[in-house]
C-alpha cells in the first residue's frame, strides 16, 4: 500500500503543481543523464550478451516448471501475449516517423545508404536489447516462481542474497513504482497517437479533452480484459491484435515495392549484427554524440528497463513448460526479427513516396505519420481505421498485463490475484495517466513525448541497478543448486 499512496501524492502533485514539477524533472534527468547515461549502454549490451550466454550455458536446459512439464500455452499464443504486452502500439507510434528521421538526420555516418543506416539504428534500438531486458527478467522470475516455488515479487529472487525484510519490501517498491511509470507513459504516448489520427482524419483538433478520455476508456477496456482472466481476455485480445497487425503489414506490404523491402530488411540486419557491439558502446565512429543519445538511446533504454518488471512477470507467467534457453531466445529473436520487418516495411516504403511525391509528405509528426503514410495507399481509409482499432487493442493488452501483474504484486504474490486489486490498479493507472497527460500539456512548447522522455530516465535509474542485483542473485542461486 505505500506504493499506491506514493503514486497517488505524485499525481496531485502533478496535477496541482504541473510547471514546477516540469522543472523539476527537468533538473534531475538532466542530472541523471550526465551521471548515469553511457550506464544505460553498458547494462544494455551487457544484458544482451549474458541472456546469450545463459541460454547457451548448462543453465540453459533447466525448465521453468517439472522436468516432464509440457509448455502452459502453443507457440502462437505465446508469442501473442508477449508481444503484444511487450511491444504493442509502440511499433504503431513510430512505424514511419523513426526510420524518416534518421534517414534524414543520420546518426552517424553513413557507411552505406542513409536508407541502411536508418533502418539498422531502428533495430538497433528496437532489437535484442529490449528483448533482452524482458527475458532475463522473465527466466529470473520464472525460476522463482516455478521452480523454486516462490510467490510472484521481485523481492524473492534476492532472499538468498539480503536478509533484511525492509530492503526486500523496498524492492519491490521500486518494482512497482517503475512499472506504473512505464505504463502510464505508454498509454500517454498511445492514448495521444490515437488523438492525433482521429484530428487528421476529422480535419479539427481535438485537443487534451479527448485525449483523456481515450484513456478512460482503454483503462476500462483493460480492466474488464484483466477481471476475465488470463486464458479468457488477455491471451484472446493478444491474438486478435497479432492477426490484425499481420494482416496491416500484408496489405503495406503487397502495396510497396516488395523486392527492396526485402533487400534492404537483409542488408540493414546484417549490418545490425556487425555493428551491435560498437552501437551499444557509442565507440569511435558510432558515437552518435550526447544530443542524440538522450533523446534517443537512453530514453528508450530507460523505457524498456521501465517496462521490463510487469512485462518480464507476465512473460514468466506464461513461459511455464519452457527451459531457459527456449525463453530467452524465443523472446530475444523472434520478436525481434518481426519487428525488423515490420519497420523495413513501413521505412522503406516511406522513403519510397518520399523520393517520388509531387508534394511534400510530412512524416515528422510522431502521432501522425503514419495515417499520412497510409492515405498514400488504396484502401487509405481503411488502413488507418485498422491502425487506430490496433493502438486501442495494443494498448488494452499491456494495460491488462500490467493490471494482472500489480496485482499479483499486492496481493501477496499470488498467481491469481483478487479482483479487487484489479479494480485499485486500474483505478490508479487512470489517476496517474491523466496528471502525466496535464504535465505535458502544461505549456505550448511542452509535447507529452518531452515529459514522458525526461520522467522515465529518471524513474527509470533505480531499476537499472536492481536489474544488476537481480542478475547476480540468480547466478548465486543457480551456484547452490
Amino acid at each position: 500500500m505505500v506504493s499506491l499512496g506514493l503514486l497517488i501524492a505524485l499525481a496531485i502533485i502533478g496535477s496541482s503543481f504541473t510547471l514546477q514539477s516540469y522543472n523539476f524533472i527537468e533538473k534531475v534527468s538532466l542530472w541523471v543523464r550526465n551521471s548515469f547515461g553511457y550506464f544505460y549502454l553498458y547494462l544494455g549490451l551487457g544484458s544482451v550478451l549474458f541472456a546469450v550466454g545463459l541460454a547457451f550455458s548448462p543453465w540453459g536446459k533447466i525448465k521453468l516448471g517439472k522436468k516432464e512439464e509440457r509448455p502452459a500455452h502453443s507457440f502462437w499464443s505465446w508469442f501473442s501475449m508477449l508481444y503484444s504486452a511487450g511491444m504493442g502500439a509502440g511499433i504503431l507510434l513510430r512505424a514511419v516517423q523513426e526510420p524518416v528521421f534518421m534517414r534524414e538526420n543520420p546518426p552517424i555516418p553513413a557507411h552505406g545508404s542513409n536508407e541502411i543506416l536508418a533502418l539498422e539504428y531502428t533495430f538497433y534500438q528496437w532489437g535484442f536489447t529490449p528483448w533482452a531486458f524482458y527475458g532475463l527478467f522473465a527466466v529470473v522470475i520464472g525460476y522463482s516462481l516455478f521452480v523454486q516455488k516462490q510467490e510472484v515479487r521481485i523481492s524473492t529472487s534476492l532472499r538468498g542474497v539480503l536478509k533484511r525484510q525492509m530492503i526486500l519490501q523496498g524492492i519491490d517498491i521500486i518494482a512497482i513504482l517503475t512499472t506504473v511509470f512505464g505504463l502510464i507513459a505508454a498509454i500517454a504516448l498511445g492514448a495521444t497517437q490515437i488523438t492525433g489520427g482521429l484530428s487528421y482524419l476529422g480535419g479539427t483538433d481535438l485537443g487534451l479533452e479527448w485525449t483523456l478520455s481515450l484513456t478512460f476508456i482503454i483503462t476500462l477496456l483493460a480492466f474488464i480484459s484483466a477481471w476475465r482472466g488470463l486464458n479468457k481476455g488477455i491471451r484472446i485480445l493478444s491474438i486478435v491484435n497479432i492477426w490484425l497487425t499481420l494482416l496491416l503489414l500484408v496489405l503495406v506490404f503487397l502495396f510497396s515495392d516488395m523486392l527492396s523491402v526485402v533487400y534492404f530488411f537483409f542488408i540493414a540486419f546484417g549490418h545490425y549484427l556487425i555493428d551491435l557491439i560498437p552501437m551499444s558502446l557509442a565507440i569511435g565512429n558510432y558515437n552518435p554524440g550526447i544530443v542524440f543519445l538522450t533523446d534517443w538511446t537512453f530514453y528508450y533504454w530507460a523505457f524498456w528497463l521501465s517496462w521490463a518488471p510487469f512485462t518480464g512477470i507476465f512473460i514468466a507467467r506464461i513461459s511455464r513448460g519452457r527451459t531457459l534457453a527456449q525463453t530467452l531466445l524465443g523472446v530475444m529473436i523472434i520478436p525481434s526479427i518481426g519487428t525488423f520487418f515490420w519497420f523495413t516495411t513501413f521505412g522503406t516504403s516511406a522513403f519510397k513516396l518520399m523520393d517520388s511525391a509531387t508534394t511534400n509528405l510530412d512524416f515528422s509528426n510522431v502521432f501522425t505519420s503514419i495515417f499520412i503514410f497510409l492515405e498514400q495507399y488504396p484502401l487509405g481509409l481503411i488502413l488507418c481505421i485498422m491502425t487506430l482499432i490496433l493502438l486501442v487493442g495494443f494498448l488494452v493488452t499491456s494495460v491488462d498485463s500490467a493490471v494482472f501483474v500489480l496485482s499479483m504484486f499486492t496481493d501477496k504474490g499470488k498467481k491469481n490475484p483478487q479482483k479487487s486489486h484489479k479494480i485499485l490498479w486500474a483505478v490508479v493507472i487512470l489517476i496517474t495517466t491523466s496528471a502525466l497527460l496535464v504535465l505535458g500539456d502544461v505549456k505550448a512548447d511542452i509535447s507529452v513525448l518531452t515529459a514522458i522522455q525526461k520522467l522515465l530516465i529518471i524513474t527509470s535509474l533505480p531499476f537499472s541497478f536492481l536489474l544488476v542485483l537481480l542478475l547476480f542473485g540468480f547466478v548465486i542461486n543457480m551456484k547452490k543448486k
